[in-house]
């Protein structure tokens, strides 16, 4: 299986909502660790790289670009 690739600046769309609702973020810094930030109420998380890839639905936009599908 080919590892998952993430930029700076991807929006995210999670398998289970924030609190307030949003399913989409924004990545911020990457690592062992990745912190991401709610499109919605800016509420910034910080997960470890494995639960992230699993929670990761899809990658809806890289860097500014959106993506189609």
């Amino acid at each position: 299986m080919e590892p998952k690739r993430f930029s700076l600046g991807d929006i995210v769309r999670m398998r289970k909502p924030h609190p307030c609702g949003s399913y989409e973020w924004e990545i911020t810094r990457l690592g062992a660790d990745i912190k991401i930030r709610c499109q919605k109420c800016n509420r910034q998380v910080m997960l470890p790289r494995a639960k992230f890839e699993r929670n990761v639905l899809k990658v809806l936009s890289q860097q500014g670009k959106e993506l189609d599908g």
